[in-house]
């Protein structure tokens, strides 16, 4: 049976709730996730913080690719990196994840992150390690994201 968001573990802390990030879609093809900007997300000037767009995007890409690991795995980050295109103040951003490979030991995922708009703000790709898990993952939560 393919896993679900529900095999998810969700932590009551953690660096995506601190910074309000949502996944609305979850699949081992398609991953969505929103994320609100708001001064808790600024850079000292007061614009959007690019290592808040890298969380989101990594956010993204981890979730959809723990669903697309074989049951008994999971996927940890290696790699990200992002290109911030524009910059913004406030908002909501949607990040969309779509898998570029789907290996054995491991996966790329490609992310676009937009505004309410609809206009590109980071575009990033996120290289991660398909592990298995560990006795006690589940109930500790640790899944990659």
């Amino acid at each position: 049976m393919p896993k679900s968001t529900a095999d998810f573990p969700r932590r009551s802390e953690s660096l995506g709730r601190t910074l309000g990030i949502d996944v609305t879609e979850a699949t081992a093809r398609r991953c969505v996730a929103t994320m609100p900007v708001e001064p808790r997300h600024h850079q000292p000037l007061g614009y959007l913080h690019g290592g808040a767009s890298v969380v989101l995007a990594e956010t993204v890409a981890s979730v959809g690719a723990y669903l697309a690991a074989p049951d008994g795995y999971t996927a940890f980050g290696q790699e990200i990196n992002a290109n911030h295109l524009r910059s913004k103040r406030d908002g909501t951003l949607t990040a969309v994840g779509e898998p570029i490979h789907v290996g054995r030991t491991s996966q790329v995922w490609g992310i676009e992150i937009r505004d309410e708009g609809g206009a590109l703000v980071c575009i990033s790709r996120c290289t991660l390690a398909v592990v298995p898990l560990r006795d006690g993952d589940q109930a500790a939560g640790r899944t990659g994201a």
